[in-house]
């Protein structure tokens, strides 16, 4: 299933749809099936089991009125997280390397360990949403398509071969990052964390509907210049590696987002570096989970 959460045009009330299993680009409310939560966040945490599956059973046989996903305001799915979003530094080795030469230094190829870091996010930004470019303080923005992982259940101490089963679904992530913030600061935070950097969506594609482990391609254009493409498969760490360690020392609540990581072919990657500017185009794919469009302004 694809979930999402939409606005009504004059009404700043999101609400939660899920995408119709035959019908292009269109939705049903998630009342239409007698299913009322808050928000995204309160249906991964209170959801039951049997609802789920009567959601499923529903979309096959359901005839009710639909909306248009074009003729709505978009949302990102999750568009408050009630924490950061954890996120994987350099786990795909081409990314690894092609970030220690922009930084001349050496890259780790045979890391034990990955690299964790958080991202603050006071608001996601939807697809069609913009990127802020922050004039005078950023000189070098940047993309980065990633895969999101949602948490469905609390996890703690979870094995390997049972951290599929706390995964709830997945979305697309843009990882947007102002590069000369990241190098001033020795660190990640204040320079991932931007208020407009991070676009998510179009959807939460539910886990049970994708292979495990998943083996999705992930891209990236700019400008319709293809930048970006690999493969989920090419992971270092993969998520049940992820989601074992990190359970074995603290609760992964409901609802935590957990970002796996950029392939190689970033704008801080080319030689010479090119990023972004006002006007360029960004558009970040996730095989089988979405695609999200975003402008630079």
């Amino acid at each position: 299933m694809k979930l999402l959460t939409y606005k009504l045009q004059g009404d700043e009330k999101e609400r939660l749809g899920v995408m119709c299993a035959n019908a292009f680009q269109r939705f049903y409310p998630l009342e239409t099936f007698g299913l009322h939560f808050q928000d995204m966040n309160d249906l991964i945490e209170h959801i039951k089991p049997e609802e789920m599956d009567m959601l499923r059973r529903s979309l096959a046989s359901v005839e009710g009125e639909t909306l248009n996903y074009d003729e709505v305001i978009h949302c990102a799915p999750i568009p408050h997280p009630r924490q950061d979003i954890i996120c994987l530094g350099m786990n795909f080795k081409e990314h690894g390397e092609e970030s220690a030469r922009y930084k001349k230094e050496a890259f780790e190829r045979d890391r034990a360990y990955p690299v964790y870091f958080s991202k603050r996010v006071n608001e996601a930004t939807p697809d069609g949403g913009t990127i802020p470019s922050y004039p005078g303080l950023v000189d070098s923005l940047d993309y980065e398509a990633e895969l999101g992982v949602i948490i469905g259940k609390d996890a703690s101490h979870v094995s390997r071969e049972d951290a599929f089963d706390y995964v709830f679904g997945y979305t697309v992530i843009n990882d947007v990052s102002a590069r000369n913030i990241q190098t001033r600061h020795k660190q990640w935070y204040f320079g991932k964390s931007m208020d407009g950097f991070t676009p998510m969506g179009p959807f939460i594609v539910t886990e049970d509907v994708v292979k495990r482990p998943p083996v999705l391609s992930i891209k990236s254009q700019v400008n319709g210049v293809l930048r970006q493409h690999s493969s989920t498969d090419r992971f270092i760490f993969d998520i049940p590696h992820v989601i074992s360690e990190l359970s074995s020392g603290m609760v992964l609540k409901a609802g935590t987002i957990i970002s796996m990581g950029t392939p190689a072919g970033v704008g801080m990657g080319m030689i010479p570096p090119r990023f972004l500017m006002p006007g360029d185009v960004v558009k970040c794919d996730v095989e089988g989970i979405g695609m999200i469009t975003n402008v630079v302004v």
